[in-house]
This record gives C-alpha cells, sequence and structure tokens, in this order.
C-alpha cells in the first residue's frame, strides 16, 4: 500500500495490506473480548473513551501534520478537526455514563416485565477519507459502537493509511492502559480485507462513511450473506438550498459559496443545489470570481470523478457560470459552479446526483409553484437548508415539505457544520442513508449497536445490573408507566 501526497501526487511506503489471516486474527479478538466489553459498568467503558480521547488530544498537533501529508487539508483545518475528534470522544463518555442509552423500562406486574438494549456484538467500520479524525479510525461509528458495548475492527481508509495506523496505535495502547480487554479495537487495511470483514460470520453490524457507491457495495454484500446483518451507511445526496424573496440575495450567494467550496466541497453536507429566484445565479457567480478558493481533492480518484462530474452536469444540460482556475500541482480543485432550468432538473435525475467536490448547481425558479415541483423531485438527503426572514410566511410551509425529504433542516444557515449533542441527527431518507430511522453523529448514535431484550419474570440474580431491583449502576429507569 502506499500513501500519497495530494499536492504533488507523490508516494510513500505506508503499512501493507492485512492477509485473510491477519483479518481472522482481528475478528477472533473482537469476539473473545465482546462478553467483557458489553458487560463493562457504564463508568468503567467511559473511561476508556475517555483515556482514548486524552491520548489523541495530547499528540494532535504530531498527528495533523501526519494527516497533512495525507490528505492536503491544511494544518489549521486537520489541528482543529483533531481536537474536535477529542472532544466528540468525551462527550459520548458522557452518553454511556448518563445510561439513559439502554433504555431500561420495568413494569413489575404479573408477568414481570424488563426491557433493555444489549450490544449487536462486533462491529466492522469503514472510515472516510474527508474526515481523517471526525470519520476515520477513532470517528463517531468506532466510537459510538464502543460506547454502546460493541468491539470495533476498523479498515483503514487508503486515502489516509500511515494516519490510521497511527491513530490505532494510540488507542490500543490508551485502551490497554485504561484496562480495557485486548481485542476491543483491531485494524486491518486493504480492500480484500473490507470484503472478508463484512463476509465474517462473527461480525454482526457495518459502519460506513463515504461514497453511494461504496456504501451500497457494502449493503448488497451484508444482506445476502448466510445470516444477513446491518449496514449503516451514511453516504450523502445532493443537499438542496432553497431561497424566497424575502432573503438577501448577496448575502445568500456568498455564504453558499462559502459552504459549498468549505474543505474542497468535500462534505458529505454541501449544498449542492440552490433553488432561487431570479438574479441569484449571477451573484453566485460573482462570489465565486471574488472568493477564488484554492485547495486539493483528497485522492486522484477524487479529482478524476470531480472532472467527469462536471463535464456530466454540463452534458446534461446545466450551463457553466464560473469557474476557479487552477495551478495544475497535484490534484488541486477548480471550483465551479452552474445553471440549470427547474424543467430541466425534474427531468434529468442525473443533476440530482451528487459530485463530490466543490460544484453546486443553482436554479432559479419563476413562481412558487415551480419551485415546489422541483422539491417535489429531490431525492433524501442528509440536510437542507432555507433562507428567508423569520416572518416569511412562506417558511413553516417550506420547512415542513423539506423535512420529508432529509434528517435536518436548517434555517438561514448552511449544512455544512454539524454540531455534536443529544439532539442532533445525521442521517436521513433513503439514499443519503442505509438505516433513516438512524444518526451517524449524537448520542442516539449508539442505538445502531444495540438491540431491545425483554426479561420475563426472571429472578433479580439472572438480570442484567441495568434491570436489577438495586439497580446497581445508578441509571435512569422507567417504571411501570
Amino acid at each position: 500500500m502506499s500513501s500519497w501526497n495530494p499536492r504533488t501526487g507523490v508516494a510513500v511506503a505506508a503499512p501493507p495490506d492485512s492477509t485473510p489471516g491477519q483479518v481472522d486474527n482481528a475478528v477472533a479478538a473482537a469476539v473473545a473480548a465482546a462478553d467483557e466489553v458489553a458487560s463493562a459498568r457504564p463508568a468503567e467503558r467511559a473511561a476508556w473513551l475517555e483515556a482514548i480521547a486524552a491520548a489523541l488530544a495530547a499528540d494532535r498537533d504530531d498527528l495533523a501534520e501526519l494527516a497533512d501529508e495525507e490528505v492536503g487539508l491544511g494544518m489549521p483545518r486537520l489541528t482543529g478537526e483533531a481536537g474536535r475528534a477529542a472532544e466528540t470522544i468525551r462527550f459520548y463518555a458522557s452518553v454511556v455514563r448518563e445510561g439513559g442509552w439502554l433504555g431500561a423500562t420495568i413494569e413489575a406486574g404479573r408477568p414481570d416485565l424488563r426491557r433493555m438494549r444489549v450490544p449487536l456484538g462486533p462491529v466492522a467500520v469503514f472510515g472516510a477519507s474527508n474526515f481523517p479524525f471526525g470519520f476515520g479510525v477513532l470517528g463517531h461509528d468506532t466510537a459510538t459502537a464502543l460506547a454502546a458495548g460493541c468491539p470495533v475492527v476498523v479498515k483503514a481508509h487508503p486515502a489516509h493509511p500511515r494516519l490510521s495506523a497511527a491513530l490505532a496505535a494510540l488507542a490500543g495502547d490508551a485502551l490497554n492502559g485504561a484496562g480495557a480487554p485486548a481485542g476491543a479495537l483491531s485494524l486491518v487495511a486493504g480492500f480484500a480485507a473490507g470484503s472478508q470483514l463484512v463476509a465474517h460470520p462473527e461480525i454482526r453490524a457495518v459502519a460506513f462513511t463515504g461514497s453511494q457507491r461504496g456504501g451500497l457495495a457494502l449493503w448488497r454484500q451484508a444482506a445476502t450473506r448466510e445470516q444477513a446483518i446491518p449496514v449503516f451507511a451514511e453516504m450523502g445526496t445532493v443537499n438542496a438550498a432553497v431561497v424566497t424573496e424575502t432573503a438577501d440575495p448577496d448575502e445568500v450567494a456568498a455564504g453558499f459559496v462559502g459552504s459549498f467550496t468549505l474543505g474542497m466541497g468535500q462534505f458529505c453536507t454541501k449544498p449542492g443545489l440552490l433553488l432561487a429566484p431570479a438574479g441569484l445565479a449571477e451573484r453566485v457567480a460573482k462570489a465565486l470570481d471574488q472568493a477564488k478558493p484554492q485547495g486539493w481533492l483528497l485522492t486522484e480518484q477524487i479529482a478524476a470523478t470531480f472532472g467527469e462530474g462536471v463535464l456530466g452536469l454540463e452534458g446534461a444540460g446545466a450551463r457553466l457560470l464560473a469557474r476557479t482556475p487552477g495551478t495544475g500541482s497535484g490534484w488541486q480543485a477548480q471550483p465551479a459552479v452552474l445553471a440549470v432550468t427547474p424543467d430541466r432538473l425534474r427531468r434529468n435525475p442525473a443533476l440530482l446526483e451528487e459530485v463530490f467536490g466543490p460544484v453546486a448547481l443553482v436554479a432559479e425558479y419563476a413562481d412558487v409553484a415551480e419551485r415546489d415541483a422541483v422539491l417535489d423531485v429531490l431525492p433524501g438527503s442528509l440536510a437542507t437548508a432555507v433562507h428567508a426572514a423569520a416572518d416569511d410566511p412562506d417558511l413553516p410551509a417550506l420547512v415542513a415539505r423539506l423535512s420529508r425529504r432529509c434528517g435536518r433542516v436548517v434555517v438561514n444557515g448552511w449544512p455544512t457544520g454539524v454540531a455534536v449533542g443529544w439532539a442532533q441527527q445525521h442521517g436521513g431518507p433513503w439514499p443519503a442513508t442505509t438505516a433513516p430511522a438512524h444518526t451517524s453523529v449524537g448520542s442516539e448514535a449508539l442505538q445502531r449497536f444495540l438491540r431491545p431484550v425483554t426479561f420475563q419474570d426472571a429472578p433479580d440474580a439472572a438480570l442484567p445490573p441495568a434491570l436489577r431491583r438495586a439497580n446497581p449502576w445508578g441509571i435512569p429507569r422507567r417504571g411501570d408507566g
């Protein structure tokens, strides 16, 4: 395996791909650790996560330098992301300590019913290229699976293989120091290793963040196993932003350009379509010309696919309005904005397919009926946005309409930032995700790796600690309704 520098296209050696035997050993270690990880007290599991967070924060700068060599996102972005990743892991530790995620519920009658959620077992995690810390080896999927009581086997991402190895080693040392069982977290590398992981009979769930093509391939493979397992794939689609006549057009244009070019458009929450009144397209083109964003795409494949995607949009009837010139070094991006008519959007599904990278469409509508006709054909997405005055009479109906097609509606803002907290939803209807009922960010992300079990008329000694009469874990419980 090689590690590539996006700025130059130069490769250096990276850790080798895992052999089939090494993949089997990683899964076997996870299986051996599963009971101990699942039965650990919430406070104990939280301490494991806090140890990882402390180690990540302590090595933040060195890790960010390594990441920058592989993804070219710049030190300010990467040191900030590493710091936020440590804080995110600490947040999940606080969720574990609180205990409400177990859903402990007791009806002490005849029969005596006691219900709680239990871990699924070993989880395979496939990290993303665009957030090497936030959605990488120690990202949301790994942290929430461990928090839920599941050992994790992570497949290293080829965009940052050296960083993946460094993060896995750091986490292994932290977990060992905190008393976690060996096998709580393992790393494998290589395409074949990933396929073997999904097929392995001891893997109980898959978490994936990345392209629709990759997510659906894993989903199909998992569905055809002898024992099918869930795949929680967050894939992203075209996230639409809608503008009404009451919004400030210049403010919207500048904000839209800043959002769809942030990180060179390599966010799953990038707004890829602006549906706006007449006059906005030229303002957006002007804003892009003034901003002149510069940067690199993560991999050679992403750069090639981006170029093909922009040509595909033009071939489907979109008109190029503005494009930032590049210097040609490495995999440098050329941010672009195109205009398209609402009628073409409705009639050509290719215009509503995500192009990963800094490109977006602007469609100007003539009236509310034309606007709403486009909204009716939008694919499911992670997030949408509405820009309008607070007293705009159209705002409530627009928010309600958009909420039917996404996991998060942003009012007078842009969806590229995803706050981590108790009320966050980072998911959405198909094809944005394979599991619209779940989120990959926030406290509810633990629920992906749990399943409910009811214990009927079981003696106290036979119950899990969370359901025993003395409540030894001290967690919140619902009793008799």
